[in-house]
């Protein structure tokens, strides 16, 4: 081999090499970083920005609070993440029902939102986004649904009309969408392995631990009624819940239990718009 040829590949080579090696080290450090810091290195970094339609932009403006809430920084974040998150998702509409632009923007602003303080926001483990007119019927259990996340088919299940009522009655703890993304940032969460994903793993189980151990604490959930009863089913349910709640009425939350509402802020790094 030409000697020439020869030095290009060995540098080549150990360029690589030193490569994959930094980006362990990085990888390795980091995680160290979040476990004690509870964020990542950076939240966001972008080279070329995405932003969303004008359509897009108005409906946010007339109908996401969240967004309205944001400093002009977070908003021009805000819009990047909501045109990559709808270019992601296949949106399918049943039982005659026509999926609108108004459907595509605040469902996606939802998932958006929740996810505002991680670093991989997209929630890869569900794919598809079915929309019902209104509650539909499950051949698996033989009820009727409002909403579900389904990771087995990659499916983020929604009723309209019953997302529609939970934003237009923002304080009544009562948010379908809020309520099934929460699920899937949940399974999504257990299934990565992100920078993010860790810090909601570890916060999740620092949370359950400190329930655990304070029965005085659970004793007051259950007595003060703040949170609905469906919460205690279990703990994808129980977190789902706290979320809505913590969405709907923090300064309530935080009023009545500031450890626990320190504890979803931390496990979703959520310090925007007066949270």
């Amino acid at each position: 081999m030409d000697p020439t040829l020869k030095l290009i590949f060995l540098t080549i080579f150990f360029i690589g090499m030193a490569l994959v090696i930094l980006s362990r080290f990085y990888v390795f450090f980091e995680q160290r970083y979040a476990l004690r810091s509870s964020k990542p290195f950076f939240r966001d970094f972008v080279l070329r920005r995405q932003d969303v339609t004008k359509d897009q932009e108005s409906i946010l403006r007339r109908e996401f609070t969240f967004y309205n809430k944001l400093d002009q920084r977070n908003k021009v974040i805000f819009k990047h993440r909501l045109a990559r998150f709808i270019q992601r998702k296949t949106f399918i509409g049943r039982d005659g029902i026509e999926v609108t632009e108004d459907m595509r923007t605040l469902i996606s602003a939802t998932a958006v939102m929740l996810t505002f303080g991680f670093r991989n926001y997209t929630l890869d483990l569900f794919d598809k986004i079915v929309i019902y007119p209104q509650p539909y019927f499950s051949k698996v259990n033989e009820t009727y649904h409002k909403g579900e996340a389904n990771p087995m088919l990659r499916t983020i299940v929604l009723s309209w009309e019953d997302f529609e009522r939970g934003y237009h009655i923002g304080d009544d703890n009562l948010n379908l969408g809020i309520h099934e993304f929460g699920h899937a940032l949940h399974l999504n969460a257990f299934q990565a392995g992100d920078v993010s994903s860790i810090i909601f793993n570890h916060g999740f189980n620092k949370l359950m631990n400190y329930l655990q151990h304070n029965s005085n604490v659970r004793q007051e959930l259950i007595a003060s009624k703040y949170f609905r009863a469906y919460a205690y089913t279990n703990h994808y349910e129980f977190f789902a819940v706290l979320l809505e709640n913590f969405i709907e009425t923090p300064l309530e939350f935080k009023s009545q239990f500031p450890e626990l509402y320190h504890h979803m802020q931390i496990m979703l790094n959520f310090k925007f718009a007066g949270y």
